[in-house]
């Protein structure tokens, strides 16, 4: 295999905020050059109920900040290791791309069935908008599953969905108490949507005789090009590599596959487009406890497919000695992944990231391409490695880390206001503030003082209870902080209380009647004792 001249570049982010959010299994989408992170740890909170982020990058540090969905969208769980594409039909025009999203395991390890739309609302400095809609699928659905692929092939005009490999449950029958999370290999069959109307039509492939996960889907036109993955069933990670040919006539599609030589074995892999026909290949795993340290480039033709050894970038010590990584395509030739960090470091950040760069600087027409290739999520933490696993079955996480947002580089005065400091006891802190009241979302409540001027304090702050704090928003009264209290008492004029009503005391004793005794009882008594 020749080896590729140019260079690629190796970034460390050394500083993350709420980086305990991002986790094996995430995916990151790109929208006109703006990347954002999808499948957070845990379940949203309010400060983010969508669970996506815009990566903000300055320099070496990165932020979250959250998104928001418009009112006509459907929920959208966090979900990890989903098969995602990029609808080809937008990538030519930035601002109608859509993603495409199928699959993957919520944080209740369930598994998801459904198919659902993302596309970019508005976007400016304080604020984006998605809109998410879910696809209603008919016919031959593809069963619940994760660690699959969907690609997008087309021709004339006429486009298909294709849902190829992945891993699920094992049906009711076969589960017990003691396997109820064991995953099997799905199917080998491929699942064809009309995306318009929802059809699904699944075909058995003579070719493909035992199933994948994991794998690598590269989609040129009406074909695609299947490599490597994973095989739980017998623990195997064989050199795959099969075209799989999408005839789209006016009539029903037909399929053909074909077995080719010189595929490679690989994993859970990460692969990037920089430019129209090359992809670079960075990452996976050769074995269970053996990561792939080589890269490949991959050139596609018409009916034709290249892989090339390239040279790596020079990897640090800690991502030598790692067990697992993890990553996903940020697009425009970029990479970021994450490597376990020390777990003697008493940080939140658990995780080391890196942003790995497969082209120049300078070459601009990579900067401008849009990622338009599929790929499955990195393997799943839960069938590597010991310690992934222990990843995999953590529920609980800090509140701390997540509902910690840094909006200090906001340029709205209106909304930099919510962060002052109302009273020499305040400690609302940007970096670990948390929702208190119900009626707050990402920023703290606040109500109006009417000393003097007038300013600004922060409910928590002083330390008023929902329902007082919700009474003083609907009622029309002047409110005064507490080291302003004494001007409202001031200001009031003291009412005559009416005296006590005094009510007579009750005796502690009851007197008991005494009760009397006729003659006839008497005798009748006198006798008994008799």
């Amino acid at each position: 295999m020749a080896s590729f001249p140019e260079k690629m570049s190796l970034q460390m982010i050394s500083a993350i905020q709420n980086s305990s959010l991002i986790q094996p299994g995430f995916s990151l989408l790109n929208f006109d050059g703006h990347v954002f992170l999808f499948g957070q740890k845990g379940w949203p909170k309010r400060s983010c109920p969508t669970g996506i982020f815009l990566l903000d990058f300055k320099k070496d540090e990165l932020k979250l900040k959250p998104a928001y969905f418009s009112k006509d969208s459907c929920y959208l769980p966090p979900l990890r290791y989903p098969a995602i594409c990029i609808l080809k039909s937008s990538a030519a025009q930035p601002e109608k791309c859509q993603y495409i999203i199928h699959g993957g395991k919520t944080p209740n390890n369930e598994l998801s069935d459904k198919l659902y739309i993302i596309s970019l609302v508005s976007k400016n400095n304080k604020k984006v908008t998605f809109r998410c809609t879910e696809k209603e699928l008919i016919g031959e659905v593809p069963e619940a599953r994760y660690g699959h692929t969907i690609s997008e092939v087309h021709r004339q005009g006429k486009n298909m969905m294709v849902i190829i490999g992945g891993r699920s449950y094992m049906s009711l029958g076969q589960r017990t108490t003691e396997s109820w999370n064991s995953v099997v290999d799905c199917m080998p069959d491929i699942f064809l949507i009309d995306l318009e109307f929802g059809c699904c039509t699944s075909y058995t492939l003579p070719d493909l005789q035992s199933g994948f996960s994991f794998h690598l889907c590269l989609a040129r036109n009406d074909t695609l090009y299947i490599i490597g993955g994973h095989s739980i069933q017998n623990n195997t990670r064989p050199p795959n590599l099969y075209r799989i040919k999408i005839d789209l006539p006016l009539g029903s599609p037909a399929v053909s596959c074909c077995a080719l030589p010189g595929g490679i074995s690989v994993s859970s892999a990460i692969v990037t487009q920089t430019n129209n026909n090359e992809f670079v290949v960075i990452g996976g795993y050769h074995s269970d406890n053996q990561k792939r340290m080589v890269c490949n480039t991959i050139n596609l033709e018409d009916n034709k497919i290249e892989i090339m050894e390239r040279e790596a970038p020079e990897w640090t010590p800690e991502i030598k000695h790692c067990k697992i990584w993890f990553g996903s395509d940020m697009g425009n030739g970029a990479i970021l992944f994450g490597i376990p960090g020390d777990n003697r470091q008493l940080t939140s950040d658990s995780n080391y990231f890196y942003i790995l760069k497969c082209h120049g600087e300078d070459d601009q027409e990579a900067e401008q391409m849009v990622q338009v290739c599929s790929q499955s999520s990195t393997e799943d933490a839960g069938e590597s490695t010991p310690f992934e696993d222990s990843e995999e079955l953590t529920f609980s996480f800090d509140i701390n880390d997540i509902d910690t947002y840094n909006e200090g580089d906001e340029e709205d005065e209106e909304d930099s206001g919510y962060w002052i400091t109302c009273s020499a006891g305040c400690d609302i802190d940007i970096n670990t503030w948390v929702p208190l009241y119900s009626t707050e979302l990402n920023k703290p409540a606040m109500i109006f003082c009417s000393s003097e001027g007038g300013h600004w304090v922060h409910a928590q702050c002083m330390d008023l209870s929902e329902d007082t704090l919700i009474h003083l928003s609907q009622v029309s009264i002047k409110y005064f902080c507490t080291e302003h209290i004494h001007l409202a008492r001031g200001l009031q004029t003291p009412k005559e209380t009416p005296p006590l009503e005094k009510k007579p005391m009750k005796s502690l004793r009851k007197k008991k009647t005494m009760k009397i005794f006729t003659p006839a009882k008497k005798s009748f008594i006198r006798k008994l004792f008799e």
